[in-house]
């Protein structure tokens, strides 16, 4: 279990933020793909000159294009390693590290943490406009531009439908013996005087393609293709819908990962590994 930290080690965990234009995603992958993942390891082997290479688990693995500036991860360091270099070691990461990824903070972790299966929730922001001249060419590589004029409210009444815990496998790309059951803390849009509209989208897990698929299904609404009430149906139904779109990856930033108090990190790290199902459902309550 990763919340085991390996032995004669320390965990220290590392809060970064990178604009995911360039990255293949977070993870590591064959081929040599630039991922963000790849980045700060060889960043961290390097300037702790380190012979074997320190793995990271993120909060939060982030497809390519997708932008994060709240993501936490942690390591497990050799003792004499964090010794030696934790006092400077985020000054050295920043003059190694590429301009698109930043590490701001590392700190030894409390007992229990796991970046990932610690997390209660984990928070994103998508960004759209429907100004008819387009997007701010400054902005263009985090904000969607939508060519047809969106209605706010018909969208946040369609979203109030999608809270709660659900199976969201009609909103996610489905992966084998991966359950698709969240529950969607938070899902609103509000219209900035500069005429961006920012969704936020908060859940205790994401499934793969779920926010972008959401944020989909409601500008559909928004610009008047469907009614309020149709993603609540294709939720409802269960099934991948062709209408629903998963938007441009630009557009999405992960903007926080929360966690609970240290005494509750091990317990939340353990609940969060048990797979899911609806109550009610065959197997509830079990493994």
């Amino acid at each position: 279990m990763s919340d085991d930290v390996a032995p004669g080690h320390v965990r220290v965990r590392l809060d970064l933020s990178y604009d995911g234009t360039a990255f293949s995603g977070w993870a590591k992958q064959a081929g040599g793909r630039r991922t963000v993942q790849g980045e700060i390891e060889d960043a961290l082997r390097t300037v702790t000159r380190s012979r074997e290479t320190y793995e990271l688990t993120v909060a939060g693995r982030t497809d390519a294009g997708v932008h994060a500036r709240g993501q936490v991860a942690h390591v497990d360091l050799p003792p004499e390693v964090w010794a030696e270099h934790h006092d400077k070691l985020l000054k050295r990461l920043a003059g190694r590290l590429p301009k698109d990824v930043r590490v701001w903070a590392l700190r030894e972790a409390p007992q229990g943490f796991d970046a990932r299966f610690s997390a209660v929730w984990r928070r994103y922001a998508y960004r759209v406009t429907d100004n008819p001249g387009g997007v701010d060419p400054l902005l263009r590589g985090h904000v969607l531009w939508h060519d047809w004029p969106l209605d706010v409210d018909a969208m946040n009444e369609a979203a109030r439908a999608l809270l709660g815990e659900h199976d969201f496998a009609a909103y996610c790309k489905k992966r084998e013996g991966a359950t698709t059951i969240r529950t969607l803390q938070e899902l609103s849009l509000e219209k900035g005087a500069d005429g961006i509209i920012t969704a936020t989208v908060r859940a205790d897990a994401f499934c793969h393609n779920m926010v972008r698929s959401l944020i989909g299904a409601l500008l559909f609404v928004g610009d008047g293709h469907r009614p309020p009430d149709w993603p609540g149906k294709v939720l409802a139904a269960g099934v991948r819908d062709s209408a629903v779109h998963v938007v441009r990856p630009h557009g999405l930033t992960l903007e926080e990962v929360g966690y609970p108090a240290d005494e509750l990190l091990a317990a939340r790290s353990r609940e969060a590994r048990n797979k899911r199902s609806l109550p009610g459902a065959p197997g509830a309550g079990c493994c």
